[in-house]
């Protein structure tokens, strides 16, 4: 019997939530009696996620600008008075290329919001999830976080860092009773898979049909799996009934051994 799932009455900050993953999150937690924050860069897409759940607040955030943090988590106290959990969702696919080809911009600003956003995030959330008494952090990393991903290396690094971070953080905060876990997602059905798709293919020099066709069926599952697939994972984790899960690194793939 699946027990103590309920998020009723539990604040949760879920950055990047306006659309994707973080918006299926959003709708997971909400279902479950959860308060629920979610931040964008994308101030159209959140209204847009408001008028779906009503319920949720909102801000506009970058959470690779440390200033915008600051701001996020003033909102979030007073929007809320507290946190329970917070879900480090924002990221970026960052470039695709072989490493002699990135430019150290691209590099930089893929390991600024991957990582430096959790970390600006994180150092924030620490002091309201020790009130909290139960907290919970849940970053999201990548199956990109423990395999290789040729092409991919910016992306690659940062999800890596994740994991290590997530780790790192399960060990400082045990004490405290904060939960820290991070989830890998293998590849994701929606647009930004498909986005990915095709720069990967034109980097290859080949068809989008047939690199498409390598994505669906890396996986042992030979699919690819879904935002509700993820979104029920941090249900889990977050809730009670994960109550002795900490410092892991949960992999949602459909069991996936190399990544094309």
């Amino acid at each position: 019997m699946f027990e103590n799932a309920s998020m009723q009455d539990s604040k949760v900050l879920i950055t990047a939530g306006a659309s994707g993953l973080g918006l299926e999150m959003a709708r997971v937690f909400v279902a479950e009696g959860a308060e629920v924050f979610i931040c964008d860069v994308d101030g159209q897409a959140l209204e847009a996620a408001r008028k779906e759940l009503p319920k949720v607040h909102i801000a506009v955030a970058d959470v690779s600008d440390e200033a915008s943090v600051a701001d996020l988590f003033a909102r979030v106290e007073d929007a809320m008075g507290g946190l329970d959990v917070l879900i480090n969702n924002a990221g970026i696919a960052g470039p695709t290329g072989y490493v002699e080809t990135l430019s150290r911009e691209d590099w930089d600003r893929t390991l600024a919001v991957n990582i430096t956003g959790q970390f600006l995030c994180a150092r924030l959330a620490i002091p309201l999830l020790k009130r909290s008494g139960a907290g919970v952090m849940i970053n999201l990393s990548s199956a990109a976080g423990h395999l290789g991903f040729a092409g991919r290396s910016a992306y690659s690094a940062s999800k890596w860092a994740v994991v290590g971070f997530t780790k790192t953080l399960a060990i400082e905060l045990g004490q405290y009773g904060i939960r820290v876990n991070a989830i890998l997602p293998g590849a994701v059905e929606g647009p930004r898979i498909r986005a990915v798709i095709e720069a990967k293919a034109r980097t290859l020099g080949k068809p989008v049909a047939e690199v498409a066709s390598q994505y669906e069926n890396q996986a042992a599952l030979g699919r690819m799996v879904s935002a509700r697939d993820i979104a029920n994972m941090a249900l889990f984790t977050a809730s009670p009934a994960a109550g002795s899960v900490s410092g892991q690194a949960l992999v949602v793939d459909g069991h996936t051994q190399q990544l094309v």
